[in-house]
């Protein structure tokens, strides 16, 4: 297969020379070094935008699910005894039904989730995060950050 112009500079296919597949950029050591700083610093902010959202829904699951059993054992101690321990009567005690359903449910909720992202992601035709940003970018309305006069309505749902 002969050299084409996608792989190589067009200087290259067209004066005869082979064409070596790298990006212009190659050659000049400023672009490369740009280039080379840029990833992992990119790859950092990454890491570290996960990081946070993972410790911001792992504090909003905890602080939810804590509020929750406080009201419960506020509003009737006896009750919320009762559903700590196993009886007779009982055969799973209700904190361990509870522990049971907040699993499932974690697990259909992350499972949707993830479904969903991925048809989206498969529907829009994108192959990374940051093509993903100009698509939906060029799908809705753009929203000033520093509106000097109050936004409408009609100028947010105006289609572009």
């Amino acid at each position: 297969m002969g050299p084409t112009l996608s792989q190589g500079s067009s200087s290259d296919a067209v004066q005869g020379r082979p064409s070596t597949g790298a990006p212009e950029s190659w050659g000049n050591p400023k672009a490369a070094t740009a280039l080379e700083e840029a990833q992992p610093q990119q790859r950092l902010f990454l890491i570290k935008g996960g990081v946070f959202l993972a410790t911001v829904a792992t504090a909003g699951i905890l602080a939810g699910f804590g509020t929750t059993l406080a009201m419960a054992k506020k509003k009737n101690p006896n009750w919320f005894n009762k559903g700590v321990v196993a009886t007779a009567a009982l055969p799973e005690s209700g904190a361990s039904l509870a522990l049971r359903a907040l699993g499932w449910g974690s697990l259909y909720a992350w499972c949707g989730v993830g479904l969903i992202s991925f048809v989206a992601w498969k529907a829009l035709g994108v192959h990374s995060i940051n093509e993903f940003r100009n698509k939906i970018q060029s799908i809705f309305p753009s929203i000033p950050k520093n509106a000097e006069h109050p936004v409408e309505w009609e100028d947010i749902l105006k289609s572009k």
